[in-house]
């Protein structure tokens, strides 16, 4: 009996060993497969450029200028809204004879639907290859308290509302191509570090996308979105930014600023705030995630690139104004 029980457990122990090896190995397998099928599935580029087109909002300057230049320089049919005319203008003579302006105000749902008759016209029966919501504004920024409800709904009727009006009036020309939609979020539609409406409105534009994905999925539609971090632009011009918060420090009753203190203000100073800026290299990646949502045969849903801002937000806080601090 003693004899049979030490051979049967070597045999056992075995059996154990190379069960977990199998086990440790399929896991491996699976996921080296995995990692290669999402390789080879985010390389894949669609072809014939020079007849799909695609629309992006807030072609001025910023992140939709430097798109429509690229996907203009790649051969795409860029159809790009401006909200002045100069910045349309100026445009047009930095691209190709390819590339299309129309003035458009993302608050504005007449405009929005005379800027899906100019589309429709151009993209005849191949319909909309991609929508590229990137029309925003940042401010009024800053202590909840400080604001009214108008500086509000300033920010949500461009960054949300106008990106929900965009993207149903333009679906009918989407469906038609089996197209894409890219919304420009933010990495403050993860964390709600300022006051205001932007983080509510990118909070939004990240809800809608993801909803906005799953039902447009029976159609063939892809929606991805974009997280910027902290880049320089015009949205987020420190210049800007305090401008608007002593704007709004001067309407305040005087007992609201006497709660706060007479250095409150002050204390509000960007002096350091041009670190939180995201090094420029970085901006090639951005726009390397911008035209990969436009040309990729399946647009990875998400693209984030995390910030020194929400970093700071953690480790370094004196470097932030204090209303962006716990």
């Amino acid at each position: 009996m003693d004899l049979r029980v030490s051979v049967v457990d070597p045999v056992k122990g075995f059996v154990e060993v190379l069960l977990s090896h199998l086990a440790l190995t399929c896991v491996l397998l699976l996921a080296c497969l995995t990692a290669v099928r999402w390789y080879i599935r985010d390389s894949h580029r669609v072809g014939g450029f020079t007849q799909k087109h695609v629309f992006i909002t807030g072609c001025d300057s910023g992140f939709g200028n430097l798109l429509a230049r690229q996907l203009d320089l790649k051969g795409f049919r860029v159809i790009a809204g401006c909200l002045t005319e100069k910045g349309a203008t100026d445009l047009r003579a930095a691209t190709s004879s390819r590339l299309k302006t129309l003035l458009l105000n993302v608050t504005d749902s007449m405009s929005i639907r005379s800027a899906v008759e100019f589309v429709r016209r151009e993209v005849g029966e191949r319909g909309l290859w991609g929508l590229v919501n990137n029309a925003g504004r940042s401010v009024p920024i800053g202590p909840t308290e400080w604001m009214q409800l108008e500086d509000f709904t300033k920010v949500l009727n461009v960054n949300l509302i106008g990106v929900i009006d965009v993207t149903l009036q333009f679906l009918p020309l989407l469906k038609k191509a089996k197209g894409r939609v890219v919304n420009v979020a933010s990495i403050l539609g993860r964390l709600s570090l300022i006051g205001g409406g932007y983080s509510l409105s990118k909070w939004g534009v990240e809800a809608f996308s993801d909803s906005l994905r799953r039902n447009m999925h029976h159609f063939g539609i892809k929606v991805s979105i974009i997280e910027p971090g902290f880049f320089k632009t015009g949205v987020t011009s420190l210049d800007l930014i305090e401008a608007d918060l002593k704007r709004l420090w001067a309407g305040l009753p005087n007992d609201v600023k006497d709660s706060y203190g007479a250095t409150y203000l002050d204390d509000c100073g960007y002096e350091n705030a041009e670190l939180l800026y995201e090094h420029p290299m970085l901006s090639g990646y951005l726009q390397g995630y911008l035209v990969h949502g436009a040309r990729s045969h399946c647009p990875v849903p998400t693209h984030t690139l995390w910030s020194r801002l929400g970093r700071q937000a953690f480790l370094d806080p004196p470097i932030l104004p204090p209303f962006f601090c716990v």
